[in-house]
């Protein structure tokens, strides 16, 4: 099942306290980005965050789910919480590595 475009614009809502959220669609999913590096994504209308040590710290009781097939899991977020979804990922943008440079 993909990801609506409706559930991705009250995600991007719930974060829209921050600066510099995009997205990137994929393969009927969404990929996001915080000041450039991905932090996670929206995928079967779950917003999916990288299990980075502060998101893991912020978030303990949310479970691990896989976002596809194959992929390594990710901690499925609370979405209705804006204040702690700012909170976890000003948090953890620090802990992603810089994007690649594209060509």
């Amino acid at each position: 099942m993909a990801s609506t475009k409706e559930y991705l614009d009250y995600i991007l809502e719930q974060l829209s306290g921050l600066d510099d959220v995009r997205y990137r669609a994929m393969m009927g999913e969404y990929i996001l980005y915080y000041r450039g590096k991905v932090v996670g994504g929206v995928y079967d209308n779950r917003l999916l965050l990288k299990p980075t040590p502060s998101a893991r710290a912020q978030l303990p009781d949310a479970p691990m789910e896989l976002p596809y097939e194959g992929a390594k899991a990710m901690l499925l977020a609370d979405a209705d919480d804006r204040e702690l979804l700012a909170s976890v990922l000003t948090a953890m943008v620090d802990e992603l590595p810089a994007p690649k440079n594209a060509r």
